[in-house]
C-alpha cells in the first residue's frame, strides 16, 4: 500500500513540474531559426517586417529571428523621427543557422531647401570603415558603420567618377552611371581588397658589382695580413 501511495505520489510531482514548466523552455513551433541581419546608418531606428514591430537599430545592425518553416516575410522597413522611412522587399529566407542581410540607408527629412535646385543622395558602402570617399577627385567624406551619405544637386552637373582609398587596401575607381531624383537615394558598393605587401627592390647591378669587388678587396687584404 506505501508503495503505491508512494509511486502516485511521484507521478503527482512529475505532473506539477510539467505544468509549471516555462514557455520558453518548449521547443518553438515551426521549426528552426534563421536570421535576417538588418543594417542601417542610424542608430536607434525601428524595424519592421510587414507589420510587426522587431526592435531598434543599435551599432548599425539589428538581427531578427524568423523560422525557417514559417510563412516568410515579403517587405521591411526600418523608420526614425526625423528621417525618410526606408521601404525594402525580402527576397531570400535564411536556412537553419544561416543570416540573409538586408540593408538601409536613411536620410534627413525635408532638407532645407538649398541654392540651385533639389537634392538626391549617394550611399556608398564600404566593407571598411574610415575609407575616404571622393567624387571626381571632390573628397566628400569617411565611411562610417559601412557606409557613406553624399548629397547632391539634381539639377547640378553630374559626377563621372567615385574613388574610395584607404591605406593598406588597394584604391576602388568606378563610373557613376545612374543618378538620384529629388528625395531619391543612390546605392553604391564597394568591396576594398587588402594591398599586397611590398617587397624592397633588388640591388642594382652596379652596386651589386661595387659590393663583390669591395668583399673581394677585404678577403686579400685580409690574407696579406
Amino acid at each position: 500500500m506505501q508503495s503505491v501511495l508512494r509511486n502516485l505520489l511521484i507521478l503527482s510531482l512529475v505532473a506539477c513540474c510539467l505544468v509549471v514548466l516555462p514557455a520558453s523552455a518548449q521547443p518553438p513551433i515551426g521549426g528552426d531559426n534563421g536570421w535576417y541581419a538588418v543594417h542601417c546608418n542610424v542608430d536607434g531606428a525601428d524595424v519592421y517586417f510587414g507589420d510587426d514591430y522587431k526592435g531598434t537599430i543599435v551599432e548599425g545592425v539589428f538581427y531578427v529571428p524568423v523560422y525557417t518553416t514559417g510563412t516568410p516575410y515579403q517587405t521591411f522597413r526600418v523608420e526614425k523621427d526625423g528621417y525618410t522611412t526606408h521601404y525594402g522587399d525580402v527576397t531570400a529566407v535564411p536556412g537553419k543557422g544561416e543570416t540573409f542581410d538586408l540593408y538601409a540607408t536613411l536620410n534627413p527629412a525635408q532638407p532645407p531647401a538649398p541654392i540651385g535646385g533639389d537634392v538626391g543622395w549617394y550611399a556608398v558602402h564600404v566593407n571598411v570603415d574610415g575609407a575616404t570617399v571622393q567624387f571626381d577627385n571632390e573628397v566628400k567624406g569617411v565611411t562610417s558603420q559601412g557606409v557613406l551619405t553624399v548629397q547632391v544637386y539634381t539639377t547640378g552637373t553630374p559626377y563621372k567618377t567615385y574613388t574610395v582609398t584607404k591605406e593598406g587596401y588597394l584604391p576602388y575607381t568606378a563610373a557613376i552611371d545612374q543618378y538620384p531624383g529629388k528625395g531619391e537615394t543612390v546605392d553604391l558598393y564597394v568591396d576594398l581588397s587588402s594591398a599586397p605587401p611590398t617587397q624592397k627592390a633588388p640591388l642594382a647591378p652596379a652596386l651589386a658589382g661595387c659590393a663583390l669587388l669591395l668583399a673581394g678587396l677585404l678577403l686579400v687584404a685580409g690574407r696579406k695580413n
